[in-house]
């Protein structure tokens, strides 16, 4: 059981929603609008501005990119209304997860936040990031990023009491994971090929619902650690190991302390002691539905917030109106 935190609050699980939920109603003017980057200015924006009002003194860690590519919500600004005197908390966020989701109106985009006290959030860098992860229930060390895709797949088959070709693999479409997909269809995997979203992808393991099984492949680096703040909370294994494609990401790493560049990850050093993830949805998907705007200026919100030390998971709907 994770020791519950003194400097997380009880009332901060609920304000991280109000959070999510801010960024979430601002993007969500521009779903279907073929823009991305206004869609992500949008939620950034909100996200910034309720942030500022919480009373902790808060550094992002995994942010929209470094200083000089993010004019908002970079990497190491400061955010909160007690900067030097309130709680040292770091977050990870993703204000709009699918920002080509929202232009197409797809499905799955979310607003995303993870926070935890000061050092227990790994400082990834914005490069890519194998990742391998699977839900709750089995023994721990099931899955191995220095194993083959099919061996993987037999290991989780044979703790789930059925054959390889009963298993289910969420894997982002992208051409980079043809091999992927051919291996993984070679034994006889369902593959559920999402476009993008892939902290939603992650999450959607330890959902039986879902009936996704397993999660593979590569995305950014940022989204694997939210991605494990969110199954600390609610169980699951998850591995990554960051993959660089030239000297220019390596010094990257190497400026935010990762010396060791083919480490494999464990989720508990991606997020470390006690944590609380929350996302709200922006578009319907498997995991939240989206916002939805009613007549009166009313608009509702889903969203759901964890945290690692209860083990409690709120599913909250939000009734909003325009100017309240």
């Amino acid at each position: 059981m994770v020791s519950a935190s003194k400097v997380l609050d009880r009332v901060l699980v609920l304000e991280m929603v109000r959070v999510t939920e801010a960024a979430a109603i601002n993007a969500s003017t521009l779903i279907g609008r073929g823009d991305e980057k206004a869609a992500d200015a949008a939620a950034v924006e909100a996200m910034r501005a309720a942030l500022n009002e919480l009373a902790m003194d808060g550094t992002v860690v995994i942010g929209e990119g470094e200083r000089d590519e993010a004019p908002m919500l970079y990497i190491g600004e400061k955010v909160g209304s007690a900067i030097g005197t309130g709680p040292r908390i770091d977050i990870a966020l993703d204000p709009l997860e699918g920002t080509t989701i929202t232009a197409k109106a797809g499905p799955n985009a979310l607003a995303v936040l993870a926070v935890a006290e000061e050092g227990n959030l790994l400082n990834a860098p914005d490069v890519y990031m194998d990742k391998l992860a699977v839900g709750p229930g089995y023994p721990d060390g099931i899955i191995d990023l220095a194993k083959t895709a099919t061996e993987n797949v037999q290991a989780v088959a044979k703790a789930k009491g059925v054959e390889p070709n009963e298993i289910i693999v969420c894997v982002l479409d992208r051409p980079r994971h043809e091999k992927l997909i051919a291996e993984l269809r070679g034994i006889g995997c369902g593959i559920m090929l999402i476009p993008d979203g892939d902290v939603a992808g992650v999450i959607a393991v330890t959902n039986p619902e879902t009936t996704i099984d397993m999660y593979m492949g590569s995305g950014g680096a940022p989204e694997g650690v939210l991605a494990a703040a969110a199954l600390r909370c609610v169980g699951g294994q998850f591995k990554g190991r960051l993959l660089f494609r030239n000297d220019d990401e390596r010094a990257r790493a190497r400026k935010w302390g990762i010396t060791d560049l083919d480490y494999i990850y464990d989720l508990k050093e991606l997020a470390k002691g006690d944590c609380i993830f929350a996302a709200t949805g922006v578009t319907d998907g498997s995991l939240l539905a989206g916002v939805k705007r009613l007549p009166g200026g009313k608009m509702t919100t889903e969203s759901v917030v964890m945290r690692a030390s209860s083990g409690t998971v709120r599913w909250v709907r939000g009734e909003h109106r325009k100017n309240g």
